[in-house]
């Protein structure tokens, strides 16, 4: 009996447990797998689907402050958008299919609703503001996460994208403030 009762919190609580995955991430249930790069986890899996899902709004987001822009800096900042992702978007398809990771191909409803938001502005100062905020809390939510993919995974493959992503994400996150259009009081409230 006493070992029972030892093994049962064991076999509850165990590296599968949900709890013990960050906060945010979804877990497909398939627990960690090996492969040729080293073990695969449902953080790591979550991670390339989610470097993937930013681009399929970022890039048409990339492409709008490049035709609705009115400043030098808002259309810097969709160029670097544009580049960033472009790269992304192929780096996140070749570890999906080497990993065999399914992978979204549209925006999710909140991604969505954002770029209608932005193509609905009523006029280019709108617009940016828009542009530059809701882009911008994106990616200050997203920085924590890819820091800690990449310093956690032991994939290689996932490490090497959460690299290149962190390095992506710090540079968008600058050119976006350098927009002058950041709110940062809305954003620490968020």
């Amino acid at each position: 009996m006493t070992l029972a009762a030892l093994l049962i919190p064991v076999s509850l609580f165990g590296e599968s447990s949900a709890a013990a995955l960050p906060s945010g991430v979804i877990d497909d249930g398939k627990g960690t797998i090996s492969t040729q790069y080293g073990p695969l986890t449902a953080v790591d899996r979550d991670f390339v689907r989610k470097v993937k899902l930013a681009g399929l709004w970022e890039l048409p987001s990339g492409r709008m402050a490049q035709e609705r822009g009115n400043t030098d800096a808002v259309k810097t900042a969709g160029e670097h958008l544009i580049e960033g992702h472009t790269e992304l978007d192929r780096r996140a398809n070749e570890v999906g299919q080497a990993l065999g990771i399914p992978l979204p191909t549209q925006p999710n409803e909140q991604q969505q609703g954002w770029l209608n938001q932005m193509t609905n502005a009523a006029s280019a100062a709108e617009f940016q503001r828009l542009f530059a905020n809701l882009l911008r809390s994106a990616h200050g939510k997203v920085f924590g996460l890819v820091a800690q993919v990449r310093a956690q995974s032991q994939n290689s493959m996932v490490r090497s994208l959460a690299t290149r992503t962190n390095a992506i994400v710090l540079d968008h996150i600058t050119v976006l403030e350098d927009t002058g259009l950041v709110d940062f009081e809305a954003l620490n409230k968020k």
